[in-house]
């Protein structure tokens, strides 16, 4: 009788390395057979974990939404006291925007997904109704919508802009939408 050996936490290892494909590969690249050599596991350990190659491309991108959504309610949780609640979305799009370049191209690869596929779309919608909830612990609730259109926008302009990265503009973006209140400011 052989012994069955078991890696814990071999599931998320496998999701990191799909991720991993996908940022450097497209999501082209994240075949069964990729990850299993990029990650050293047996081929069949693939399908064990992953019946079909949408499954696991589908659990590797709800992986990452829940990864980023942390460090997201991580950062809007940091309030110190006495500070206005703006600075914690100014941070938020800075932290964002002068790093994780690696996340940036894999959200950019789960929207073009989100495009074609209603199952995509809707993990999408998910993952921004978590991050309007955590925006919500500082923010009226009908102003979420577009505070996290304009961080999500802001960080995505960071990436791909050729000028360099303003915090100043920023501040001043964040500051100009969202009033001393919280409350939506009028033009």
């Amino acid at each position: 009788m052989s012994t069955r050996r078991t890696e814990p936490g071999r599931r998320v290892r496998l999701l990191e390395t799909v991720l991993d494909l996908i940022a450097r590969d497209g999501v082209a690249g994240a075949t069964y057979r990729a990850v299993a050599a990029a990650a050293d596991v047996p081929l069949g350990s693939m399908t064990y974990h992953f019946p079909t190659r949408d499954d696991m491309l589908y659990a590797a991108f709800s992986h990452l939404a829940d990864t980023q959504h942390a460090r997201f309610d991580q950062i809007m949780a940091a309030s110190p006291d006495g500070e206005d609640p703006r600075e914690r979305v100014v941070d938020l799009i800075v932290t964002h925007g002068g790093g994780y370049g690696r996340d940036m191209v894999l959200s950019a690869e789960l929207y073009a997904l989100a495009v074609r596929d209603e199952r995509y779309r809707a993990l999408i919608q998910d993952w921004m109704g978590r991050s309007r909830v955590s925006l919500e612990r500082h923010f009226a609730p009908e102003l979420t919508p577009m505070i996290d259109a304009l961080a999500e926008g802001l960080v995505l302009h960071s990436h791909i802009s050729t000028e360099p990265f303003d915090v100043d503009r920023v501040r001043a973006a964040v500051y100009r939408l969202i009033g001393p209140s919280g409350d939506a400011t009028t033009p």
